[in-house]
């Protein structure tokens, strides 16, 4: 497997923090405002009103019984923004309708943003398909990195001291690995690279331990060396269970991983299993995930 490219500092202009007024997307504020005094960013506050099922809007006229809708979300987001934590950064309100795996990506375009940070409510299992997951339609449209905040990470005195990065050594991980290593150079973070190898029997682990290592030591570009030494670990659990357990085992700050474009829509869509979204519910830590 051959080396990657070098590593390029990453800039974090304009962050994208779509919001539905719940106590969960209110958590992912703190990572937000964390990121956005890092990089010297700016916070573009967004709300998207959900289209309407079986109503008809006539181009360049709203209903008025929509109008309603749109100054309370209007509002809303002026309420938001005086948040205390705000106080000191740049922040813009963007509002609009529509589905969020179209409207967040075109905002993404039209105003250059380089990151969205979002909370997520983590539903699992059969909530997860009769009601969708509007943090994963961002995550697998956007084609910038997102930050999805779950239910269970801890906001508190957060930063970006252990960096974690789970890859799959068969597929395209570049991406993800080139920004987790941005990210753990701009802040000095501890550097761990994971290869989950599920189903090994014992009496191989050695010989598949030491390929996969090698193969992982490929992928770090060399001038990284020069300012890290990376951590490098082979589990033997499914991805999901290594994921957590190393996050948790090792105390990691941030997960960065890999996710793949939006499937068609339909029931392969809502799967409760993907590996991003399991990990997102259940870990204790932000989860960072990079187009593929």
């Amino acid at each position: 497997m051959p080396t990657l490219a070098h590593v390029t500092r990453i800039s974090l202009k304009n962050i994208l923090f779509p919001t539905d007024f719940s106590p969960t997307s209110s958590n992912a504020l703190p990572f937000a405002r964390t990121l956005a005094e890092i990089y010297g960013s700016s916070v573009l506050l967004t709300h998207v009103i959900p289209p309407e099922p079986h109503r008809q809007v006539v181009p360049d006229r709203v209903p008025a019984e929509d109008d309603g809708v749109w100054e309370d979300a209007r509002h809303k987001l002026e309420e938001f923004k005086r948040d205390p934590s705000l106080s000191d950064i740049p922040c813009r309100q963007l509002l609009d309708r529509g589905d969020l795996a179209e409207v967040i990506p075109a905002m993404i375009g039209e105003h250059a943003v380089d990151m969205v940070v979002l909370g997520t409510h983590g539903r699992r299992g059969v909530r997860k398909m009769v009601l969708g997951s509007g943090a994963e339609k961002i995550y697998r449209s956007a084609d910038c990195p997102v930050l999805t905040v779950g239910p269970n990470a801890e906001a508190k005195g957060w930063k970006l001291r252990r960096i974690l990065c789970p890859v799959d050594v068969n597929e395209h991980c570049e991406p993800a690995l080139l920004y987790a290593l941005s990210l753990a150079e701009e802040n000095q973070s501890e550097f761990i690279v994971l290869a989950a190898v599920p189903m090994v029997p014992w009496q191989h682990r050695l010989s598949v331990d030491q390929e996969n290592r090698g193969r992982l030591e490929s992928l770090i570009p060399e001038q990284a060396k020069d300012w890290c030494t990376p951590q490098f670990l082979i589990r033997w659990e499914h991805p999901v269970e290594a994921i957590l357990k190393t996050a948790e085992d090792r105390q990691a700050d941030l997960i960065v991983m890999g996710v793949h474009k939006a499937r068609a829509a339909g029931w392969s869509a809502h799967l409760p299993w993907p590996v991003a979204s399991e990990v997102v519910s259940r870990a204790r830590c932000p989860v960072l995930t990079v187009r593929v």
